[in-house]
């Protein structure tokens, strides 16, 4: 049976188009390794049966995790930060809604995962590149996440209050295109002045 609706993919091939294809609808220019980082990150969040060393700390506040990770050193220190970075990419990404039902916003995330991304980066490794882009368009990464969610069904529709929430505290361009498509202007003197 070749039928391509019947057609099985792998979860690498599912994502690997739907991350191919937010990047082409935003126009975000990635590295290829930046974007197989994507979508191999959607996939180890798809098996939370797998074990990520030194995620230990997993309930803590990132704050905490963060500093615990800054404390490590070497390989430990490694994967401590790129749990918190990838954490906060896929949280604000996939749940940024639900965020803000929270104790804290899409916007701590935004800070945690790019300091971590951004701390990894000067690390002299192999993939101190896909970090520091990574660190450096954390939101419009958040942004990829987000609309990939949006098109896979992982969140409910948005409401315009929310929408122009996020896009206060972000100030993500995919968010504002989104509130310009409803009819809203984003006023860009807003200041955000959310206390945490």
């Amino acid at each position: 049976m070749d039928d391509p609706v019947l057609r099985e993919q792998t979860p690498i091939e599912f994502f690997k188009g739907e991350v191919e294809s937010a990047l082409a609808r935003q126009r975000l220019p990635a590295t290829g390794l930046t974007s197989y980082y994507l979508v191999d990150l959607l996939c180890r969040f798809t098996r939370p049966d797998t074990r990520i060393p030194f995620n230990d700390d997993y309930g803590e506040a990132l704050a905490l995790r963060l500093r615990r990770a800054l404390e490590s050193a070497g390989l430990e220190q490694r994967a401590r930060l790129r749990n918190i970075g990838d954490f906060s990419l896929f949280m604000s990404g996939f749940y940024s809604d639900s965020l803000r039902r929270g104790p804290v916003d899409v916007d701590y995330y935004v800070s945690m995962g790019e300091y971590a991304y951004s701390a990894l980066a000067r690390r002299d490794d192999a993939f101190g590149a896909v970090y520091a882009e990574l660190g450096h368009k954390f939101v419009p990464f958040m942004d990829i996440l987000t609309d990939v969610s949006e098109r896979t069904g992982q969140t409910s529709s948005l409401d315009l209050l929310r929408l122009y929430e996020r896009w206060i505290r972000t100030r993500s361009t995919r968010t504002g295109r989104q509130l310009v498509e409803q009819g809203i202007t984003p006023n860009s003197s807003i200041i955000n002045r959310f206390v945490q």
